[in-house]
């Protein structure tokens, strides 16, 4: 099966960047759209950023743009999340979800993903 594995969270300082990176392995994951959805505290699992199969395009949420940025490795095989300028309301744990979507389209809807990974935790300190 496909496998989704997160890594680059941490413990940093409000105004600080982190890296997150997801590793995909098991099938290709050519023609699949990728995205970052994350789940702060007693809140509900919201979308933060997508991008193409192609890497040609990308969506923010709102609450990120100009702060975050989405990419994909040469292979399509992984994804990252660069995050800078952190604010403590980004505390949460960051997931990666992939799905099938050849015509380059990037749902920002959770049910739309068909793969996750195990999220992995941002921490961000006031």
């Amino acid at each position: 099966q496909v496998q989704l594995v997160e890594s680059g969270g941490g413990l940093v300082k409000a105004g600080d960047s982190l890296r997150l990176s997801c590793a995909a392995s098991g099938r290709t994951f050519s023609r699949y759209a990728m995205a970052w959805f994350r789940r702060a505290p007693g809140k509900e699992r919201e979308f933060v950023a997508g991008i193409s199969w192609s890497g040609d395009r990308t969506v923010y949420a709102d609450s990120i743009k100009g702060r975050f940025t989405i990419s994909r490795g040469n292979a399509n095989i992984a994804v990252y999340l660069q995050m800078n300028s952190l604010k403590p309301e980004d505390t949460a744990v960051y997931y990666c979800a992939a799905d099938l979507r050849p015509d380059g389209t990037i749902p920002t809807l959770d049910r739309f993903y068909d793969y996750w990974g195990q999220g992995t935790q941002v921490t961000v300190s006031s």
